[in-house]
Formats: structure tokens, C-alpha cells, sequence
């Protein structure tokens, strides 16, 4: 389901170790493009469960050459931090969803416009782990 038509302005960052501080992954961003995070140019989200981290671009920038230049960088290479551009995709995972709850409420939340507003055309619930696959009709859904 991935599709190659847009470049992509998101970066995930792998081998996050636990040790490692936001405040640190955000100096090391700023340093290799340049960019600030207190302009809004970029935003970093945390995900510790995988040892990750997204790297989300605001602006017109080439996250393929951002990830190059992370993946030489020596102080990314002295973490064994390597990054690498993030597909699009038009199928999410939701997760915490309350048993019981009807594939058509799924459908109806993220079809309104304040959640996103794009046609879902699946809905794959996953009842033993209180979760959803949600297939849109194209990647801009789920941004």
C-alpha cells in the first residue's frame, strides 16, 4: 500500500536507546539540517516502545538527504542512531479501542473532518487486541 507520489517530509530515527533525551535527538536535528524546532521547522515524537522516534518536517525539505547526512553523521553513528524516510501508506492502526465499538462508529470518527476527513473504505477490527486497521481510499487520511 505504499505509494511513492510525494516525497516524504517525515523521518523515522532507529536505535532510540532509552537513555537518549528528546532535547538531545532535537540538537541533533537542528545541527545536520540546519532547521530549528522553536520556529516549528520540525517536531520529534518520542515512540520508546520500538526505540524510534519521528522526525515530522513542516516545510518543503529533502528528508531523503536529512536521513543521509544522519546516517554519516559521527555522533549518530556513535548512538548506532540510523534514520530513514517514513512511506506513505493509506492503512493506519488505531489502538485503545473500547470492546464492542461498531466498525461503522470507527468509520463515521475518522471520516469527520476534525479527525482527518478522509473516506475510510475498510475497517479491520481487532477485537483481541482492543484495535483497528483502517484502510483510507488514498495517504492523505492519515497524515
Amino acid at each position: 500500500d505504499s505509494q511513492e507520489s510525494l516525497p516524504s517530509t517525515v523521518v523515522v530515527l532507529e536505535n532510540v536507546q532509552e537513555t537518549v533525551k528528546d532535547c538531545m535527538l532535537i540538537m541533533l536535528v537542528e545541527n545536520i539540517s540546519g532547521l530549528s524546532e522553536d520556529d516549528g521547522d520540525f517536531s520529534v515524537e518520542m515512540i520508546p516502545e520500538i526505540h524510534a522516534a519521528v522526525v515530522t518536517f513542516t516545510g518543503n525539505i529533502a528528508a531523503g538527504e536529512f536521513a543521509s547526512k544522519l546516517n554519516q553523521n559521527h555522533r549518530a553513528k556513535q548512538q548506532n542512531i540510523t534514520a530513514r524516510c517514513l512511506e506513505l501508506t493509506r492503512r493506519i492502526r488505531a489502538e485503545n479501542i473500547p470492546p464492542n465499538t461498531p466498525s461503522d462508529y470507527i468509520t463515521i470518527y475518522f471520516e469527520s473532518k476534525k479527525n482527518g476527513g478522509a473516506q475510510v473504505v475498510d475497517v479491520q477490527q481487532l477485537p483481541d487486541e482492543d484495535a483497528a486497521i483502517i484502510t483510507f481510499s488514498d495517504h492523505k487520511g492519515n497524515a
